[in-house]
């Protein structure tokens, strides 16, 4: 079975609460409005910062927010985020020897499967989880995230 990972599946939830309401929030806060245990929510936090997908304030106003809209986010960014590049099997990435290589005769077969999963999870963003999960009806009209200028 293909499964995504509880973390990336974490991830999701943590980045679409922090399009929502405040601009900045705190890692109890997520937690406590998500269901998540603040410790996890922590290090799924502290991964997006790391692929720059949020970004940190400190200080008493403190917290996360996102670095760019979900809209342009992807899920497959997401994944990679969190549990590193996308592949079905260890012979795809080409980080693992397999110690039946030279024999195998599914060598490089696995890679068109591969890239058609990484297209439709690239193809869908945050925005269209976000938006699937709310009726039409019911949908919060969303602000755009301001984006800092860069010098």
């Amino acid at each position: 079975m293909l499964r995504l990972s509880k973390l990336a599946d974490y991830a999701v939830v943590v980045l679409v609460r922090l399009s929502l309401g405040h601009t900045v929030q705190t890692s109890p806060g997520i937690a406590a409005a998500t269901g998540i245990p603040e410790p996890t929510v922590a290090k799924v936090l502290k991964l997006l910062a790391g692929h720059g997908l949020v970004t940190s304030q400190r200080g008493a106003r403190g917290g996360y927010r996102l670095l760019r809209p979900l809209s342009s986010i992807s899920i497959a960014e997401v994944v990679a985020a969190v549990d590193g590049p996308i592949s079905l099997t260890a012979c795809v990435d080409g980080s693992l020897a397999c110690e039946a290589q030279g024999l195998c005769p599914m060598r490089g077969r696995w890679d068109p499967v591969n890239h058609a999963i990484q297209e439709a999870l690239s193809s869908i963003t945050l925005a269209d989880m976000r938006d699937a999960a709310v009726p039409r009806a019911l949908r919060i009209p969303q602000q755009p995230i301001p984006v800092p200028a860069t010098e």
